[in-house]
């Protein structure tokens, strides 16, 4: 009897995934579900912010905002750190204070948490939930906790210009880890890789600062014949930019999006053959 898998477009094939080690589990287990054998290749390490003080200093206040406005789930996770910190919690949040949520994956969290958000955009990027916002801007007090450096501040800006108050501090920090998994480097040497994923602008960055490092100038020529797939449009162009190229784009903008795209991706390409060793 054959096995549910056997009858993927991804049967077969091996995936590198470059998320955040600790957030590897989930692609893991779709890409797995999917048929695919999975190689981690975090990109990303996620650390607390320089200081927590802006981000405590404005929990403080929290009954003064209107919304509390979360792009990731890492955001998600250090709020809730903090106010629980305090003997508080985002279920317990003030009455008065909305949430919204940039994709499946992070008002999940929130459902987890027993704060359910409010307000999800349609589509999974950051212009959605900007263009979809249940109520005016105008007057509004936002808080936007978000990564400490590299992120965008478009939500900031647009809720700015549509006459938001809008507080952004440093709810976490991303890093670059030090070097490549030697599972990683040895199915690159072997050219067992078909495809890699990335799930954000910086493991795009951090992927190539990874190879530079592990291969020196020629490194490029093991991405060669490697499907280049992304998660959104900004993680997408950043692909352009560093590479030269993309082959793929999730649609939707979440997980389940980037194992469909490497799906179409790969359709027309020959598994791989692993080097002999």
């Amino acid at each position: 009897m054959s096995h549910p898998s056997d009858a993927s477009p991804l049967a077969g094939r091996t995936i590198a995934v470059t998320r955040a080690e600790s957030q590897l589990a989930e692609a893991r287990h779709l890409f797995e579900r999917a048929g695919a054998t999975v190689v981690d290749l975090p990109a990303l390490v996620v650390t607390p912010p320089q200081s927590w003080g802006p981000l405590d200093d404005a929990l403080e206040e929290l009954d003064s905002f209107h919304w509390l406005v979360f792009s990731s789930g890492n955001g998600v996770e250090a709020v809730e750190q903090r106010l629980r910190r305090r003997g508080q919690s985002l279920a317990h949040r003030p009455a008065s204070l909305k949430l919204a949520a940039v994709g499946r994956k992070t008002a999940a969290q929130l459902e987890a948490l027993g704060a359910p958000a409010d307000f999800v955009p349609p589509s999974f990027v950051a212009e959605s939930l900007i263009d979809h916002f249940p109520v005016s801007g105008w007057g509004l007090r936002l808080l936007l906790p978000r990564v400490e450096s590299g992120g965008r501040s478009l939500l900031a800006e647009a809720f700015g210009a549509a006459g938001s108050r809008v507080v952004e501090v440093a709810a976490y920090e991303t890093a670059c880890p030090q070097g490549l998994p030697s599972a990683a480097q040895l199915a690159l040497n072997q050219g067992r890789i078909d495809a890699i994923t990335f799930s954000s602008g910086k493991t795009v960055s951090h992927t190539c600062q990874l190879l530079a490092q592990a291969y020196g100038e020629n490194w490029q020529q093991y991405l060669a014949d490697i499907a280049l797939v992304s998660i959104g449009p900004q993680t997408s162009q950043r692909c352009r930019e560093l590479l030269g190229r993309l082959d793929g784009e999730a649609n939707p903008h979440d997980l389940q999006g980037l194992v469909d795209a490497c799906s179409l991706a790969l359709a027309q390409r020959p598994p791989k053959q692993a080097l002999a060793t």
